[in-house]
């Protein structure tokens, strides 16, 4: 495993990354960080990261074609794939993320399992969290805090359409 550090509009954020692909990023401040002396740090390997994030925050980006190796249960990573489907610029409430995967049984008890799901990705901005808001559209819990939530869903609402 190696680690990087990037400086973004929002702060700094930290990349971890072994053989498979990018592990975590993570915001400044995370409350469950990893022990990072323990990580080396990375002469090079990150580029792609770097040139992606720098698109995406320069809204030029909307997608991101990085190998990604999230450590998780089957059931958060059923949860995190169906947050990548959530498109660009839009949002949907911890119920329709359910519904993207329980089907028509999918309810309450299942909408709590994915926002404990959420809270637990491990990869910021690229597995957009930042995109599931409250039932009655507000914003709730977001591991970066709510401000940084916000910025990104306003960058992503006011990018320049991609032709």
């Amino acid at each position: 495993m190696q680690r990087h550090h990037l400086q973004t509009p929002i702060g700094e954020l930290v990349a971890i990354a072994d053989g498979d692909g990018l592990r975590s990023l993570l915001f400044p401040g995370h409350r469950m960080p990893p022990s990072l002396e323990e990580i080396p740090l990375a002469a090079r390997g990150f580029e792609a990261l770097t040139e992606q994030l720098t698109e995406y925050f320069a809204g030029e980006r909307r997608d991101f074609d990085l190998p990604l190796a999230p450590r998780g249960t089957d059931f958060q990573r059923r949860a995190w794939e169906a947050l990548r489907r959530i498109p660009y610029g839009e949002t949907r409430s911890y119920g329709e993320q359910a519904a993207m995967l329980g089907g028509p049984e999918a309810g309450y008890t299942l909408a709590r399992a994915v926002g404990l799901a959420n809270n637990r990705n491990p990869i910021s901005i690229i597995v957009p969290c930042h995109r599931v808001i409250g039932a009655d559209g507000s914003l709730v819990g977001y591991g970066g805090g709510l401000p940084t939530k916000r910025y990104l869903l306003d960058l992503e609402s006011s990018a320049t359409p991609l032709f």
